[in-house]
């Protein structure tokens, strides 16, 4: 208070804000999903072990048959 006073400035302390304006403003700003759901990726995970060493193995599959090792 001391330190704004100095440049003539007063602080105003903010009213709560109501969690029901707050959970509207969410609902408004938010948007609306997706109707057309995206093909989905699978994601297969292994440990694996051999001669060189472990480690995790990883495949990942995508549409249209991308396939990521």
């Amino acid at each position: 208070s001391v330190e704004l006073s100095e440049f003539d400035l007063d602080f105003s302390p903010r009213g709560a804000i109501k969690s029901q304006m707050l959970a509207d403003f969410v609902l408004e700003m938010s948007t609306p999903p997706e109707e057309n759901a995206a093909s989905p990726w699978t994601l297969s995970v292994d440990g694996a072990s051999n001669i060189r060493g472990s480690g995790p193995g990883v495949v990942l599959e995508g549409p249209d048959g991308v396939l990521i090792e």
